[in-house]
């Protein structure tokens, strides 16, 4: 996690000098001096970046070193459980039509945003609460 850290690290040096250096360029063209989308949006994305580094420096100094990050280390090093994940869902079926309806509906009709809405509703609760019965239930 220190070297995800420290690209993040840098990306978010490379966006603060990127920002000041385009807010500077295109401050002088802007009316009234000031650019309002570009130059926010730099120093937002280097926020975000710096972040996510502070995250992983912190995460790197809470949890010992990953296998990845070991010279030396063998693949077995990092064998095991990589996750749990289910077999088959239909339920994300249901989502995506219910978010499909939804986004036609703010084009084609607002009544037809309610249906895809409940199809929305329906499915993410399914999916959410798959594991809480039925034979993969925990």
């Amino acid at each position: 996690m220190r070297t995800s850290g420290r690209i993040f690290l840098i990306l978010t040096i490379f966006f603060i000098i990127v920002g000041i250096a385009y807010g500077i360029i295109t401050g002088t063209r802007a009316p009234l001096g000031i650019e309002t989308v570009g130059f926010p949006a730099f120093i937002m994305l280097a926020g975000l970046t710096g972040l996510i580094a502070v995250t992983l420096f912190w995460a790197a100094r809470k949890f010992p070193n990953r296998p990845e990050e070991d010279l030396h280390a063998e693949v077995a090093d990092d064998a095991g459980v990589q996750g749990s994940f289910a077999p088959y869902s239909w339920w994300p079926l249901w989502a995506a039509i219910g978010a499909a309806m939804a986004f036609l509906g703010v084009a084609a009709g607002w009544w037809i945003a309610g249906i895809g809405a409940v199809f929305v509703v329906v499915g993410v609760v399914g999916w959410v609460m798959e594991f809480s019965s039925g034979p993969h239930a925990h």
